[in-house]
């Protein structure tokens, strides 16, 4: 299990100082918005791959997977009912799985819930855009040793997709390895049904879930409010999670840098606490 800093928390410092900080403060690594490398992190050339993976190598973290997929560039969208508008997304999930999988990323989380919007008066044919879309970018998934994951969001962010169960179903249909979902600590707890915990004991053992973003359903980081994460991590420990366990605050409470440094401290406390 490692444990990766979302790095859009820290990103008023350069990639190579979010790359020291995090490595300073005990992450395994980062876990890389693209709108925070380029305006068009898509287009070749616009990442500078040696550099960003030397910045991280030269630090000891890695770059274990992206999110925030579809934030740059502009007008994005897997449900609109526009053929251009949808292929020029996939062209553009196509090149950030490529993109991913030359910083040394295993994974992608897809969650843009602006971007998946539903088309009122055909919410249907939306989803199945949606599934298209995802269906569409698996063998880019494959051959670039990575996985897409399916996020789930809560109903407040996202206007479908708002469970772990309903993200499953579009990865069974679609089928691929490569192509799998996601457990994120605060959509879950929005939801007040199951808890994280209770959604690893039952995701995890069926091959669905392939990545874990933790904070707190308040919005902070992990030891910010009144989720436990140790059953969590428990959990996670239990059924030998090998993949990892991504710090995402959406408030950064009292600042990111501060925040960041917290959330570590917690879960490696907790960490330290099963391995007694």
């Amino acid at each position: 299990m490692k444990f990766a800093l979302c790095n859009e928390v820290i990103a008023d410092m350069s990639f190579a100082a979010q790359c020291d900080f995090a490595a300073a403060l005990g992450y395994d690594g980062l876990e890389v918005a693209p709108f925070t490398l380029s305006d068009e992190p898509h287009e070749g050339g616009a990442v500078d791959i040696v550099a960003t993976r030397r910045a991280a190598r030269d630090a000891g973290v890695e770059i274990v997977s992206l999110h925030w997929l579809l934030v740059a560039p502009s007008g994005l969208s897997i449900t609109d009912p526009d053929d251009d508008t949808r292929a020029r997304t996939v062209d553009v999930m196509r090149r950030l799985i490529g993109l991913c999988g030359e910083l040394g990323g295993t994974a992608l989380v897809h969650g843009s819930p602006l971007q998946r919007r539903l088309t009122p008066g055909d919410e249907d044919g939306a989803r199945q855009r949606a599934i298209d879309c995802f269906a569409a970018v698996a063998d880019d998934a494959k051959a670039a040793g990575v996985t897409y994951c399916i996020e789930a969001l809560a109903p407040e962010d996202a206007e479908f997709i708002n469970r772990i169960a309903e993200a499953a179903a579009m990865v069974d249909t679609i089928g691929s390895p490569h192509i799998r979902t996601m457990l994120d600590c605060c959509a879950t707890a929005r939801l007040d049904e199951d808890s994280p915990a209770e959604l690893i004991e039952r995701w995890l053992p069926s091959g669905h879930l392939a990545h874990v973003q933790v904070n707190d359903g308040n919005g902070r980081g992990p030891g910010q409010g009144a989720m436990a994460f140790a059953p969590i991590l428990s959990a996670l420990q239990r059924h030998g999670y090998d993949g990892t366990v991504a710090v995402e605050p959406f408030d950064y409470y009292p600042d990111g840098h501060a925040a960041a440094a917290r959330a570590i401290g917690y879960l490696r406390g907790i960490e330290e606490a099963l391995r007694d």
